[in-house]
C-alpha cells in the first residue's frame, strides 16, 4: 500500500485528490497547521473525513516539515498548500510568498535531508505566464508574473526545477490553469457568480458586483486536474506539465451561462465595480496541454459549460426555493 501526504488537504484540490488516492488504495495523510481545530469541511462533504489521517504540520516551519516526513515516511507528497487567491495576494504579499515559496523550499530541503526516494508534486499556476498578448502557453513559454501570487508560484517552480537538477529529486510541478468546483470558497469569482445567481433565482434582490468582465481564462473541472497530479508521479522520470482544457472563455461568458441556466438575464442583475479591478491583471490566458496528452495520456474530460452547470447544481440542491428545488430534483 502506497502512502501519500497531502499538504493542503482541506482545500478544493486536496479533497478531490484524497478521494482519488483512496480509490486507488493509498493510505492518505493530510496536513493542516492545526489539525485538531480545522473542520476539514470538504473532506466531510466528500464523505472521506474518517479515511484521511489528518496531522498538524506548519509548512513554513522547516523543523515541523522535517519531523513530519521522518514520522510518516510517505511515498508521495502533494504540495497544494499556501495562499491560493490572486486577488488576496495583493493585500497579503508577504504571507503569500512565505506560504507558497518558503513552504516549497522546506519540503524540498527536508526530502533531500532525509534521503528517501519520495516523489513530490508541487502545485504551479498558469498565472506565472503573465500577460502574453494572446500567446498560447506551453512548458517552454517564459514566465512574466503580474501578481504577488504569480511571483510566489514562479519562485516555487524554479525551486523545484533546481532541486530536481542539482540533487536528482523526483520533483514535478503541475502548471495548472483555472480549475473550479462547488468546493471553491466564495472569494473566488466563479463561486461568487454561481452562488449569487442562485440566490437571485431564489428571490434575492441583490446586485452582483464584479470586476473586469472582458478577461479570458481557461476554466476546467477540478476532479479532472487531480488525476493529472497523480499521473505525474507515476512516470519513470520527473517533469513539469501544463494542465488545462486548451479552450479559453471570457468572464462575461461565464456569467452569461450561469444566469441563463437559471432563466435569468445577467445584465439585469450584474454591475461592474471599478474598485474590484486588480492593480495588474491578465487580459487573457490560453494554454496548450499537448505534452500532458502525449506523456500522461491525460485530457480534460469536462469543459467550462459543465463546470458552470455542476456548480449551479450544487447551489440549487441546497435550496428550498420551489423553482430551484425542482431544478435540483430533475438533475439528480
Amino acid at each position: 500500500m502506497k502512502r501519500a501526504l497531502i499538504f493542503g488537504v482541506g482545500g478544493q484540490d486536496g479533497g478531490y485528490l484524497a478521494q482519488l488516492l483512496l480509490s486507488k488504495g493509498y493510505e492518505v495523510y493530510g496536513s493542516s497547521r492545526d489539525a485538531q481545530v480545522t473542520t476539514f469541511a470538504n473532506l466531510h462533504a466528500l464523505g472521506i473525513r474518517d479515511r484521511v489521517r489528518c496531522v498538524s504540520i506548519a509548512a513554513n516551519d522547516f523543523r515541523s516539515v522535517l519531523q513530519a516526513l521522518a514520522r510518516i515516511q510517505p511515498d508521495e507528497i502533494y504540495n497544494l498548500s499556501g495562499q491560493s487567491s490572486v486577488g488576496l495576494s495583493f493585500d497579503q504579499p508577504v504571507e503569500t510568498m512565505e506560504s507558497i515559496s518558503t513552504a516549497t523550499l522546506n519540503l524540498l530541503e527536508a526530502i533531500r535531508f532525509i534521503g528517501s526516494p519520495v516523489r513530490l508534486y508541487s502545485a504551479g499556476s498558469g498565472e506565472c505566464y503573465g500577460e502574453t498578448g494572446g500567446v498560447v502557453c506551453d512548458e517552454a513559454t517564459p514566465f512574466r508574473p503580474r501578481s504577488p501570487y504569480a511571483v510566489a508560484k514562479a519562485t516555487a517552480y524554479w525551486q523545484v526545477a533546481n532541486y530536481r537538477e542539482a540533487y536528482s529529486l523526483f520533483a514535478c510541478t503541475g502548471i495548472l490553469f483555472n480549475h473550479e468546483s462547488p468546493h471553491r470558497p466564495e472569494r473566488f469569482v466563479t463561486r461568487k457568480i454561481t452562488a449569487a445567481a442562485s440566490r437571485i433565482a431564489d428571490g434575492s434582490k441583490e446586485k452582483l458586483l464584479l470586476g473586469n468582465l472582458s478577461i479570458s481564462r481557461d476554466w476546467g473541472w477540478a476532479p479532472d486536474y487531480v488525476e493529472a497530479m497523480w499521473a505525474m508521479l507515476q512516470q519513470p522520470r520527473p517533469d513539469d506539465f501544463v494542465i488545462a482544457t486548451g479552450v479559453s472563455h471570457t468572464l462575461e461568458d461565464f456569467v452569461d451561462l450561469a444566469f441563463s441556466e437559471l432563466s435569468l438575464k445577467w445584465r439585469d442583475h450584474v454591475s461592474v465595480d471599478p474598485q474590484l479591478f486588480r492593480p495588474t491583471d491578465l487580459t487573457k490566458n490560453a494554454a496548450n496541454p499537448g505534452k500532458a496528452h502525449r506523456v500522461l495520456n491525460w485530457r480534460a474530460k469536462h469543459d467550462m459549460r459543465y463546470v458552470v452547470k455542476a456548480m449551479l447544481d450544487a447551489e440549487t440542491s441546497r435550496s428550498t426555493f420551489p423553482k430551484l428545488a425542482h431544478r435540483a430534483s430533475t438533475l439528480n
